[in-house]
């Protein structure tokens, strides 16, 4: 059986090399970037049998994406289509004191026609946990729809069904969110989230101690994970509240550090881990991922499981 599967749309990011702008850059880096893929490699890197799932063009850049989440070991099933083209995002990378520059070139995009007829169900309904991120909601009323059945068909295990808040306003407005979101709720064990979204999207105020509760309580959510940015993350479960503070290290590429906290908090759990181990490992990779270039976090397990033992140690 399966462990994890992560369901969602994935672009590929065009990025300036150096310190180059979007505008003036020659030469451009080239990655597959989604939410679900990320956190289907990060989950991958402590050994937990995962597969993503999608619908993508059939044309070499739709193959590109495979391409390279092969070479990152991941299995993936994808639904190929003669019709639709291969979502695009641009970044620049922030360099103090300019900001970071990033434009979502999705519309089109074949994801945006998936359907639960696309995907193996079957394998949905017997994976031991499922995943999906706000943003491939964002795609189209379609694909809300076919997030929504992966998120019921979860199977009933430790970490049925996971939802991220994955909250992007150049794709839809917070209230768009909420609708669509909230209506989902009910087939969520697990919420993440960063604190910034809770408050955007779910219109709530307070701390991110205050709002796990609360958000668990109105939602009956089995546990609620929030990353607090450079504050570090915590974990809402069984009515008791695990934080970790965050790890400072230098930062070469913070895009991928959240999909990489959620996949290695996925695997801890899958592996049998508590939620406040979880954490720390989540932590600890996310903290990793900071430091790798690309939103892909190639992390060495080994690694983190030193750099969570020690901190643990320490009372972080």
């Amino acid at each position: 059986m399966v462990e994890l599967v992560t369901v969602g749309d994935t672009s590929l990011r065009l990025s300036p090399r150096s310190n180059e702008r979007l505008e003036t850059a020659t030469d451009v880096r080239m990655h597959a970037t989604g939410t679900e893929s990320n956190v289907a490699v990060a989950a991958s890197r402590f050994g937990t049998d995962v597969v993503w799932l999608s619908k993508l063009p059939d044309t070499p850049l739709g193959r590109r994406v495979v391409s390279e989440l092969h070479e990152q070991g991941i299995e993936t099933r994808v639904g190929w289509s003669e019709a639709g083209r291969q979502g695009l995002s641009f970044y620049e990378p922030p360099r103090d004191p300019r900001d970071r520059v990033r434009i979502d070139d999705r519309e089109g995009a074949a994801a945006a026609t998936m359907t639960p007829g696309d995907l193996d169900m079957e394998l949905i309904r017997s994976a031991s946990s499922v995943f999906v991120g706000g943003s491939t909601f964002a795609l189209s009323e379609t694909a809300a729809e076919t997030g929504e059945a992966v998120l019921r068909a979860g199977s009933g295990g430790e970490a049925a069904s996971a939802l991220d808040l994955d909250y992007r306003p150049e794709l839809w407005s917070s209230g768009d969110a909420r609708d669509t979101l909230t209506d989902v709720f009910d087939a969520v064990d697990i919420l993440f989230a960063s604190e910034d979204d809770v408050r955007d999207v779910l219109d709530r105020s307070g701390q991110a101690r205050e709002l796990a509760p609360s958000v668990a309580a109105e939602w009956d959510f089995r546990m609620v994970v929030l990353t607090r940015s450079e504050h570090g993350a915590l974990v809402y479960h069984d009515g008791v509240i695990h934080d970790r503070d965050a790890i400072e290290t230098d930062t070469v590429d913070e895009t991928g550090q959240h999909d990489a906290f959620v996949g290695a908090f996925l695997a801890a759990l899958l592996d049998g881990e508590e939620p406040d181990e979880a954490l720390s490992n989540a932590v600890a990779t996310a903290s990793l991922a900071r430091t790798i270039p690309g939103p892909l976090a190639t992390v060495d397990a080994e690694e983190v499981e030193r750099l969570s033992e020690t901190f643990d140690q320490r009372g972080f």
